[in-house]
Order: structure tokens, then sequence, then C-alpha cells
């Protein structure tokens, strides 16, 4: 029918003469290259490229500039967060559709940097990251780099013994008695977990068995790998050889399942550095230099923005189903900097330390309304997608990794230091607010709008604008300090406020509420640390003990309202005066909440601020004192060539 409506071609279909072929054939490949050009270069079309091309090709590999996360949200995006950093019990709030796809890696910029990725963008060029990952592997094993420092290297260089004088015990007998209660609950989660999900991701201690989920693309034993630092700290020693017996047995990364690269990150990757630089134990060293290797694939995209789901075994990756325009979350991208530098130290080469650069690149080049940095960034385009601003679910962490970068480099990120500043003015200019009650909150922005609440999530940044007092701008530290104590202050009249002395998800200041859920949907507490997180910092800070007692109610509280017959479990309705249980023991209540209360009742010598920072999942990792690694590498070497 297309034929008769040609010139030249008769009613019976006969053919066309020689000139008109060529303008035929001419026609249909500019409307074949039209067609196939828009399929691959226009932003958002992640689902129909999955029509075209297998789920073993992984196409873009160029590592472009600018690039930043924006993506539509259904619903409340707090909850959205939820399911990224809640844990396996909290994927009910969000349905996630994660077909696998062939975008162009976890965390990537849909952005061309002029034409510069499509200049790179070629069948050629995608084969580069895997030899790239060959070096990486070779410098690992070998030796080949000859950057690589070992455990005795960062033990050497440690100011103080990572475990202090006496494993932190202090010196009062009320403190000891309560750090002794906190370790007992540790024994009691440790102890059901091994008895009924042993080798599972989490505990259902309601029900008594174990949970996987579909967070962590296969992997098992979230948390046993989650608790292996803090078993070692609290001296649970036989508990803690049997967690490393997994880990060396059963932990196997050969799974061919779709993780989230954040979660992977900062449990899995984040755990095994921790209990390596704690231990020695080369185990952890072998095993999260493989793991981390099956990670950079997910910067596979024009921009290198990573993508936040990638399946582990193909190394293919793909936004979230919720995202829209393929975006990428700004605390999925912005929380790998302190885990990527460390395995550039262990691995002896730097192709992890230029991904997480290279996003910060970007994020440098990238406009930011009123000096904020929205929540999503188009992977492919390199902008902004949405103007919601949080520190909060979707935001939190990446201003984290920003002022523990400066201070895991021994405050020599002079990079880090100057964003990290000048968000914190952007934030107290916009966000920061006072309610009618003199509580200090920070509020959320969506587009210039503020929406009058604070998620549990953001009360860790008490905490963190406590650590970053010393270093501002001059005059400003006790500025930091108040602000930082405030803060903390209205997250524990969030826990006060409630029936059971716990915290909501997320509390509002508006229409006569102060620092208390209006909403059903934010009544529910599973098992969260960022509240007593910062009553830990505080502590260390400041040494008032009104932190250690309201972290005492915190312990108080969860004994009498999460504890069940065999584990803990989070609750469904924070005001009501009887209980509902969500029937979930979350990995991070073992690795954070338990961690963070026993260090505030111990000493400041164990795991001392000046030679350690906690990644988001509270695993410490060692201060990088460069200086000195580089003398205990040349005093090595010396060595060896004295040996030779």
């Amino acid at each position: 029918m297309v034929l008769r409506k040609l010139p030249g071609v008769s009613a019976s279909g006969m053919g066309l003469r020689l000139s008109q072929k060529f303008v035929f054939l001419l026609f249909l490949s500019g409307l074949v290259t039209l067609c196939f050009g828009a399929l691959f270069f226009l932003p958002d079309t992640v689902r129909l490229k999955r029509i075209f091309l297998s789920k073993n090709e992984n196409p873009a590999v160029t590592v472009g500039h600018d690039n930043e996360l924006s993506k539509k949200v259904p619903g409340d995006p707090e909850h959205q967060r939820v399911a990224l950093k809640g844990g396996e019990g909290a994927n009910v709030k969000l349905k996630v559709s994660r077909k696998p796809s062939v975008t162009h890696g976890a965390r990537t910029v849909e952005r061309s940097v002029g034409s510069r990725a499509q200049e790179e963008w070629s069948p050629a060029r995608a084969q580069e990251p895997a030899a790239r990952d060959e070096r990486v592997t070779s410098a690992a094993h070998n030796g080949e780099r000859g950057s690589a420092y070992s455990y005795e290297a960062f033990k050497s260089c440690l100011l103080k013994p990572a475990l202090g004088r006496n494993q932190g015990t202090p010196p009062d007998s009320e403190t000891l008695q309560r750090r002794e209660k906190v370790k007992e609950m540790m024994t009691f989660a440790w102890d059901n977990y091994k008895r009924y999900a042993w080798g599972n991701n989490e505990l259902r201690p309601l029900t008594r068995n174990g949970h996987l989920g579909n967070m962590f693309g296969g992997l098992r034993g979230a948390s046993i790998v989650d608790s292996l630092d803090t078993l070692y700290i609290m001296g649970l020693m036989e508990e803690y050889e049997e967690a490393k017996e997994w880990v060396q047995n059963n932990l196997d990364l050969n799974s061919n399942g779709e993780a989230s690269l954040f979660e992977v990150n900062i449990r899995y990757v984040g755990g095994l550095l921790s209990a390596y630089y704690l231990t020695g134990a080369e185990i952890f060293k072998q095993k999260v230099m493989e793991l981390g290797e099956k990670l950079l694939p997910a910067f596979n995209t024009p921009t290198g923005i990573p993508r936040g789901v990638i399946n582990l075994g193909s190394g293919t990756s793909w936004s979230w189903g919720w995202a829209s325009a393929g975006s990428s979350i700004l605390a999925e991208f912005g929380t790998l900097h302190l885990e990527f530098l460390h395995l550039s130290q262990l691995s002896g080469s730097p192709l992890f330390t230029e991904k997480v650069m290279n996003i910060r690149k970007l994020l440098n080049k990238i406009e930011k309304p009123h000096g904020l940095y929205p929540n999503f960034l188009s992977p492919v385009s390199g902008n902004w997608v949405q103007h919601h601003v949080s520190i909060g679910g979707l935001g939190d962490s990446f201003y984290e990794y920003l002022i523990k970068s400066y201070l895991m480099s021994d405050k020599t990120d002079q990079e880090a230091q100057k964003m990290y500043y000048s968000a914190m003015e952007a934030i107290e200019t916009n966000l920061v607010q006072k309610s009618p009650g003199g509580l200090t909150y920070v509020a959320e922005w969506r587009g210039g709008i503020l929406d009058h609440k604070m998620g549990h999530l953001a009360c860790f940044s008490g905490g963190m604008i406590g650590i970053g007092a010393d270093d501002g701008p001059a005059g400003q530290r006790q500025h930091y300090l108040d602000l930082a104590a405030e803060i903390t202050h209205t997250c524990h009249e969030s826990y006060s406020r409630s029936a059971t002395k716990l915290g909501p998800e997320a509390f509002r200041f508006d229409a006569g509420a102060e620092a208390t859920a209006t909403r059903l949907s934010d009544r529910y507490y599973i098992l969260r640390p960022e509240v007593i997180e910062s009553y830990m910092y505080m502590w260390r800070l400041t040494h008032d003990p009104k932190y250690r007692e309201w972290g005492w109610e915190a312990v108080e509280a969860l004994e009498k309202h999460c504890r069940v017959d065999a584990g803990f479990s989070g609750i469904r309705d924070v005001y009501a005066s009887t209980v509902s249980h969500d029937n979930m023991q979350q990995s991070f209540f073992l690795s954070e909440t338990l961690k963070y209360l026993y260090l505030l009742f111990s000493d400041d010598d164990l795991l001392p601020l000046e030679d350690w920072v906690f990644n988001t999942e509270a695993h410490p990792l060692p201060v990088i004192h460069k200086r000195c690694l580089q003398e205990h590498s040349a005093t090595q070497d010396h060595g060896q060539t004295n040996l030779e």
C-alpha cells in the first residue's frame, strides 16, 4: 500500500526505475537512522532499549562529566528512601519494577558533555571497562601499582590503639552496667539470628525464620557481614569467629541478581573493609576486592554517574523503576566515596578513586539552585530532574560523606571541605527553621516551597554538623556546635513525645504539630539508628551527660517495645500504647543502632575519632594518614632492597 502512493509504481506492483529506487532507499535509510538515533540518545528510553538489546549487552561505557540525578517519585519520596535504606522489611513501602535493562550503569548521568560522550560511545570502547577491571585485579593481587597499603601499614599509622587502652571500658559502674546491657542485647539478637535465620539476610523474629529479600542481588548473610565489626568491638570473639568462618566458607559473590549499588556498598563493602582494618584477616580483603570489582560496571554511563541497580553477574545496570527519566539518587551515588577510596588504597589501583572523583567533578560543574543539591539527577543528561532537596531520605548521606571524606583524608581533601561548608551555608539559609515552640529543624525544599517535615533519617545531621564544627569558616565553631545540639534536641523530642518513647519515621511542624507524626503512614519505627548516632557524636564532642541519659531512655524503650521472644522487631505505631510488631530484625540494628549505643557508653578511646570515620552503616574506616603510609611504604621497600 505504501508503494501505491509512490510515483512510478504501477497498480500491479511493477518495480521502480533506477533513480527512484535510489531515492526510495535513501528515504528508508534516513528513516531508520532517525528512529534508532532517537532510541539510543533521547533520555528515558531505557525500556525501549530492552526490546532491541539482550540483557547481557551494556552499551555506553564512556565516563563523562557533569550529571545529576533527578527523579519523580510516586507518593512521598521519604517512603522510597525507606526502601533504599530501610532494609528488606521496609520494601513493602515501595513497589519497584526492577527488570534488567541495558542502560549505562548504576548512577550514570544521561547527558553528553558537548559532543564528547557521543564520540566516545562506540562498540569498540564497550570493552574498555573490562580491560580496566582486569588491571584492578592485577594490581590488587600482584601489587603492580606500588601504592597499595597493607593492614600493618594502616595499623602502624594509627595515632591510638583502635580498641583503646582497655577496650573502652568506662570507669564508673553505672555506665559500665549500661554498656553491658547493650552487649547483652547484641548477644540476644545474634543468637536468635543464628538459631532461626543463619545465612539469610535478616531475621523474622515473630515467625522465627529468615528473610532474603531482593536488595542484595542474591548475596546472602547481610546480618553476618554487618555484624562483624560490632562483634569484634564488643569482645564477642566466639561469635566473631563464627561470622568470619561463614564469610570464608559461605559468602558466595558469584550471584546473578539485581542489587542496590548503595546497599551492597554500605553494608557488604563497608562491613568487609572494616573487618579487615580491625583484624587484618586476609579473607576480608580478598572478598571485598572481588566484590568491589563487580560494582565497577555500574559506572559505565555517558556521564560516569552510576545507576541505582546492578546485576552482579552480568554487570548490566538500570535505574529504579520509580525514578522518572532514569534518574539516579543523590544519597546513592554520593555515598561511595569513603569505601571506594579504601578500595584503591588496598588494591593499588586508582580506578576506584577515579570513579568517585568523576562524580564530584560533575557535581561541581552543574548549576545548583540556591546552592542546594536536589535529590534526583539524570545519569544520561547530567541535569537535575526535580528540585526536591532534603537532608533526610534521598539526600542524607551525600552530605555526610563530604565532611567524612575531608576527615578521612587527614583533613587534606580541600575540595570536599569546600563542598560541604558551601552546602551547609545553603542549607542554613534555605532549610533550617525554628518552630513556634522553639525547636530547630531542617525542612525539605520542593521547587522553592518549604515542606515543614523532618524524617528520622535526617536526625543523623546533629552528629554530622557536630563533627564538622572545627573546620568551618573562622569563628563558626560554636555556632555549628549549637546548631548540632539544637537539631539533636529536636530529634530527642520526637522520641519523648510518643507513647513508646521511640521516634516516628517522619514528624512535622505545621497545623499546630511539633516534632510529631501527623500521618498514619509516618508512625512506624524500624529500629533505626540516626537519633542514637547523634547522641554518640554529641557525647564525644561535649561530654554533656544528657546524651548518655537520652541513649539509656532509648535502650529502655527498645527493651520494652521491640524485644520479642526471638529477637528484636520494629513497631508499626510509636504512638500506640499496645504495639504491633513488623516482624523484622534489620541488619542495621546490629551494625548501627547497637554499635552506637555501645560506643555511647564507652570511653572515647574506643575507635577514637582522630583515627576512624564511620561509613553510613556505622562501619569504621581508618583515616588515611598519607605521610605516615608513604614513610611506612618507603621503609618496607628499603628493607626489601636490603634483603635482595
